[in-house]
């Protein structure tokens, strides 16, 4: 009886937890799709892409010409650059906003595009 009662336990602590590691809303893939405004960045072949959710990306690609919607609200796919580096960046990030380290936890990251959608020609910043 022990031994069950000790399972049962042991089930819900693990099923807390699993749900518990992604309630920032954060993806941990190492491929998102991420709609926002684009923009110039600091190079020709750099971007910034201000998402809808707060969060900002650094992208670029080699197959898509992204200059053609800049100033646009895109839809941009791609692979997150260093994914593993860069969850675990997000992750201390969280931690430290959970703790009231920081009030800001929006996540930031380098996207390398592989797929752009127009949403619309202008940006509603």
């Amino acid at each position: 009886m022990k031994r069950l009662f000790l399972c049962m336990v042991l089930t819900f602590i693990t099923s807390v937890w699993a749900m518990s590691q992604d309630s920032s809303g954060k993806g941990k893939s190492d491929t998102r799709t991420i709609t926002g405004c684009l923009s110039q960045g600091d190079n020709a072949k750099e971007f910034n892409l201000k998402a809808d959710d707060g969060s900002t990306w650094e992208v670029r690609s080699s197959t898509i010409s992204l200059a053609n919607h800049v100033g646009h609200k895109i839809t941009a796919t791609g692979v997150v650059s260093n994914a593993t580096a860069h969850n675990m960046k997000e992750d201390a990030k969280d931690m430290a906003h959970d703790t009231g380290a920081t009030k800001n936890n929006n996540e930031h990251g380098h996207l390398k595009v592989t797929d752009v959608q127009m949403v619309s020609d202008s940006c509603s910043q």
